[in-house]
């Protein structure tokens, strides 16, 4: 069978791409938001279709999300040839598409495993992000399954899921640079009680209260903050 399947209408389309756009990062993790992208865009694409997006970190390729395990089987099996149209689109930062499996020559160990699992045709577009190589892919069980709408819609989605993945990361970025000023603010206030405990206890200046802290540390092999953390909520400093 050839010809597209249900071609999808452009206002489906533009509202699934709509959706994507208004995510709030804040509210969501790295996989809630991939999840939602490739479930938009198998509802934005004709009937049949599943898609998936592929993450590239240390030279490993996962599967992050997917609408079904056609898309994720048909990924995986690339992962374990290394190569395939996903790997390079992802890795190659070019549109890759299968228009019939049936007439395709590239990659002839992975076709035959592709028109086994029911896909014909295929789409990969690499996703831009900025600390990782990614790629959207989507697999339809007809031959030339996709018009130029949906060719230029699966663009316009990698697009959305490079920058929440850009977004992404850079709000995990932002929250464990939080998360670290938090532990040092922390760290710093129980340091300086601990500091003001010795200094009204062995009338010390804060320098030498400090530097018996420090000395402690050494001695003993400990943290000066768990040090100064004892000292507080016991009232003793060991060593």
């Amino acid at each position: 069978m050839a010809g597209p399947i249900d071609g999808a209408s452009s206002p489906r389309t533009r509202a699934a791409l709509d959706e994507v756009g208004h995510l709030l990062l804040a509210e969501e993790s790295t996989q809630s938001v991939l999840q939602r992208v490739v479930d938009l865009v198998q509802r934005a694409m004709p009937v049949g279709v599943e898609a998936s997006i592929t993450l590239m970190r240390n030279e490993q390729a996962t599967t992050a999300a997917f609408t079904g395990e056609l898309a994720r089987e048909l990924d995986e099996m690339q992962y374990g040839r290394g190569h395939g149209p996903c790997l390079d689109a992802a890795l190659g930062g070019q549109v890759i598409e299968i228009l019939d499996a049936r007439d395709e020559a590239r990659w002839p160990d992975y076709v035959p495993t592709f028109l086994e699992h029911g896909a014909l045709s295929s789409i990969a577009v690499p996703v831009a992000a900025a600390q990782l190589a990614a790629g959207l892919n989507v697999y339809a069980p007809v031959a030339q399954a996709f018009t130029d709408d949906d060719r230029r819609a699966v663009v316009e989605f990698a697009a959305y899921a490079g920058a929440a993945l850009t977004n992404m990361d850079a709000l995990q970025d932002a929250r464990e640079l939080a998360a670290n000023l938090q532990t040092a603010m922390k760290s710093r206030s129980v340091i300086e009680q601990a500091k003001g405990i010795l200094i009204e206890r062995h009338r010390l200046s804060p320098d030498e209260a400090f530097r018996l802290l420090a000395e402690t540390s050494m001695h003993t092999n400990r943290k000066v903050r768990d040090l100064a953390e004892q000292l507080v909520r016991t009232g003793e400093l060991d060593g």
